[in-house]
């Protein structure tokens, strides 16, 4: 069998993408909020139902920009179950990080843990909707109300998540999407920020072009981190796929649920109530004690046969020689986030991937077999 990643990229139509890239070459506006640009900005916004969207040329800037943005300083309580961008962009912004345990259940930051973490110091929460699994929204913003914090959502991974027929990209007050490769919806790289007011949109646009509003006023500490033209026509055409393609990993994702949910020791994820979901993973966690071999192991057994499943989250931020001499890095801190990154596989899920393939990974797994 030729190799199966974890993940990936559905890409638009060749033809019509050279349609698109024909017409920048006959205007040569190539970035400077072209056309495209304009077009896939009002688009987006639509399809995701939020009315304050800024393009970006990835999510890490837009996680960058968006604390520069609300001003953040001093402390930031955040999730240690993530990817390393999600902490980093605190570093680049002179902030500590304080770390939150997660919930078992959805491995998001739990909310009954932030209160004791904040001190006078701490000026946001930035939690992670993991998976696209929607965080505790109501929770989170209820004790950030009570202590005056800003919340900043790291949604990297929640594009076109819905909870009871609405966005869950409007709770907070930024939230951050991510269009890499990688990702349900991708733009090759970008990102995307989204603002609850028009004027944070404005300061956030200005911030991301170097802080320039016109030809002789710049007004802050800007950097570049613009989508050009080419990215944005690419979007364009991915919007109009979206659907289908998020149909097509439901699909997949039903598929591994029914061959896997009989397998002892290994714990799956059903669908939350009430909510649209964009399935960009296909996590399973494994209990050695039940299933017989550690996640590691099975992890082995999986590439051996060319089946690149992935350890997301593992190590945890919190593990890293970077952070873990901060005091919140703690292992009694983090029980439930240790526990859970020496449990977690993500299994292969894209729109393209074959059915025979999934039922090939699965049998791979009951059989637990590196032959």
């Amino acid at each position: 069998m030729s190799k199966i990643f974890v993940t990936q990229p559905s890409l638009p139509p060749l033809k019509d993408y050279v349609a698109l890239l024909e017409k920048i070459w006959e205007t040569k506006h190539i970035t400077n909020n072209g056309k495209f640009h304009k077009q896939f900005e009002r688009e987006l916004s639509s399809y995701l139902k939020v009315e304050n969207l800024s393009l970006f040329t990835n999510g890490t800037l837009a996680l960058v920009i968006a604390l520069q943005a609300l001003r953040i300083t001093g402390e930031v309580i955040t999730t240690p179950y993530s990817f390393v961008a999600t902490t980093h962009a605190l570093h680049w912004n002179g902030i500590k990080p304080v770390f939150c345990d997660i919930n078992e259940h959805d491995f998001n930051i739990n909310p009954d843990k932030i209160e004791s973490l904040i001190t006078p110091k701490t000026t946001a929460i930035m939690p992670v909707h993991v998976y696209g699994n929607p965080c505790d929204n109501e929770k989170i913003q209820r004790i950030a109300d009570i202590y005056g914090l800003k919340i900043i959502y790291d949604a990297a991974h929640a594009f076109g998540v819905e909870q009871n027929n609405k966005t869950i990209l409007n709770w907070g007050d930024l939230s951050i999407l991510s269009f890499h490769a990688t990702k349900t919806f991708n733009t090759v790289e970008g990102g995307a920020i989204i603002s609850k007011d028009e004027k944070l949109k404005k300061r956030i646009d200005y911030l991301k072009n170097f802080g320039i509003v016109n030809e002789t006023t710049v007004v802050g500490y800007g950097i570049n981190a613009k989508m050009n033209e080419l990215i944005a026509a690419y979007g364009l055409l991915q919007i109009k796929n979206i659907d289908n393609e998020i149909q097509k990993r439901k699909q997949k994702t039903n598929l591994y649920r029914k061959f896997i949910k009989n397998i002892n020791g290994i714990s799956i994820y059903s669908d939350f109530e009430n909510t649209k979901h964009n399935y960009s993973y296909f996590p399973i966690l494994i209990d050695k004690n039940k299933f017989g071999k550690t996640r590691d192991d099975m992890y082995q057994i999986l590439k051996n046969n060319n089946i690149f499943a992935r350890r997301y989250f593992y190590p945890l931020i919190s593990q890293l020689p970077a952070y873990r001499g901060l005091g919140s890095a703690k292992k009694s801190n983090l029980p439930i986030a240790i526990k859970t990154a020496e449990q977690i596989l993500c299994l292969p899920l894209y729109a393209e991937l074959e059915n025979k393939t999934i039922e090939f990974i699965v049998n791979l797994i009951r059989l637990k077999d590196c032959s």
